[in-house]
């Protein structure tokens, strides 16, 4: 990188390096697959689009490390700004996330797209996880109001100052700051259940949307003793366990979740860029039969035990190790690229049958509570075969997003069936043509 390794541009640094998670998703980067994520937020109100494309213009200055472009080095990956125009405001697909090349549209990283009263933000986990891209999201959309003359809406959460300097804090690789323990715990996974499906053509991303009420879900959870977060992850270890035993395996294998957690909830970090490890809850089905109470507990309980900041700590100082190594930091990337994405194909990405996150409750500014509906949030396109995930609640609205490129829908509906016998009340929606029987 030479120059650009020193160059500094108005006081702030001119490039950044991939963040620790950040340097995965180029070596995973396909034809077929990008890793992108969406966020959208429902206004009350039909969108404008050319006021909508004057607010991005003038939010996205304000977040460096997303006005950026991706560029190769001899031994890394980094972002540089991006001065090119665009990117540009673009009425809604029917299949979102679609893959990012990285010398398309201008070198842009992010997408904005519009639908009626829907404003919705792509971005390529390359920038940054879900709490970076809300603060994009809802920052513009917070000036895009206030263009309409909705001046009421202040700043403050997710939502910056357009006007601010961008701290250091925001753009610091944070795991590289916390990863001090004294010891690198080792990750030995068995391989899990894998969902068998019918690959959808290409482009075809399936989303199927649950819609309910945050306190019927939270009234249910708590007659299972568990948290939200806890008793989602069971219902959907149930509907993944239903799938694998109605499939008459001759061999059974262990069912997981990857679910991301946002590490920011234990380490003082406001940055905006990745800062989340995974953790794994699951159930061994060859141990014996679970009920649904049986899942919940093991839920609750792995749950309590990994979700600590000393664990938490331990595992981003192993993912930190082999950066830290002198010897792989000057391996050419080319074979960093062929190391990293074989161990994620042959090992990572089989320790999991399913991924899910929960962004949690959304709060936004006092001025801004008026004009919102609701939250959505997609966890994009699966690496492989295998269904998506995601979870999002604002005010009593609570939304669970499925996304997958497979034909068959067994996991969902399995989920929320489960959700329905338990007496939650469920609206679906979904980008799915209506198939008759």
């Amino acid at each position: 990188m030479g120059k650009k390794e020193i160059k500094e541009k108005n006081g702030r640094r001119d490039w950044y390096k991939l963040d620790l998670s950040a340097i995965v998703y180029p070596t995973l980067q396909r034809r077929d697959f990008s890793s992108v994520y969406r966020l959208s937020v429902v206004l009350k109100e039909e969108i404008q689009p050319e006021v909508l494309q004057k607010a991005l213009d003038m939010t996205l200055p304000r977040f460096p490390t997303y006005k950026a472009a991706i560029r190769k080095g001899l031994f890394w990956r980094y972002l540089e700004p991006n001065d090119r125009p665009g990117p540009f405001v673009q009425e809604d697909v029917k299949n979102p996330c679609q893959p990012m090349y990285f010398k398309a549209s201008n070198r842009y990283l992010i997408r904005v797209y519009y639908f009626r009263n829907r404003i919705a933000l792509e971005a390529h986990h390359s920038l940054g996880d879900g709490t970076g891209g809300m603060c994009v999201l809802q920052t513009l959309t917070a000036v895009y109001l206030r263009l309409l003359g909705h001046n009421e809406i202040g700043n403050g959460g997710f939502v910056l100052d357009i006007d601010g300097v961008p701290g250091e804090d925001e753009l610091e690789d944070a795991y590289m700051k916390y990863a001090n323990a004294k010891v690198c715990p080792p990750r030995l996974q068995e391989k899990a259940y894998r969902i068998r499906g019918t690959a959808e053509p290409f482009y075809t991303l399936n989303i199927i949307d649950g819609i309910m009420s945050v306190s019927e879900v939270m009234a249910v959870a708590k007659k299972y003793h568990a948290t939200i977060t806890e008793y989602l992850n069971a219902v959907l270890l149930q509907a993944l366990l239903t799938k694998q035993l109605k499939e008459n395996r001759i061999r059974l294998r262990p069912v997981k979740i990857a679910m991301p957690v946002n590490l920011r909830r234990f380490f003082p970090s406001n940055t905006l860029r990745n800062f989340i490890t995974m953790i794994y809850p699951g159930i061994d089905p060859r141990l014996g039969e679970y009920t649904f109470e049986d899942i919940v507990e093991q839920v609750h309980n792995y749950m309590r035990y990994y979700i600590n900041e000393k664990l938490l700590r331990g595992d981003i100082t192993t993912n930190a190790a082999t950066q830290r190594n002198p010897l792989i930091r000057v391996v050419p990337l080319f074979l960093k690229d062929l190391v990293v994405k074989t161990f994620y194909t042959k090992v990572q990405d089989r320790n999991s049958s399913a991924g899910l996150t929960n962004m949690g409750a959304m709060k936004v500014p006092e001025g801004m509570k008026p004009y919102i509906d609701r939250f959505d949030i997609y966890m994009g396109q699966p690496f492989s075969r295998r269904t998506n995930c995601a979870i999002i609640s604002y005010g009593d609205v609570l939304t669970v997003n499925f996304a997958s490129s497979i034909i068959e829908a067994d996991v969902e509906r399995y989920f929320f069936r489960r959700l329905v016998q338990d007496g939650i009340h469920v609206k679906i929606e979904s980008n799915r043509e209506r198939v008759e029987d």
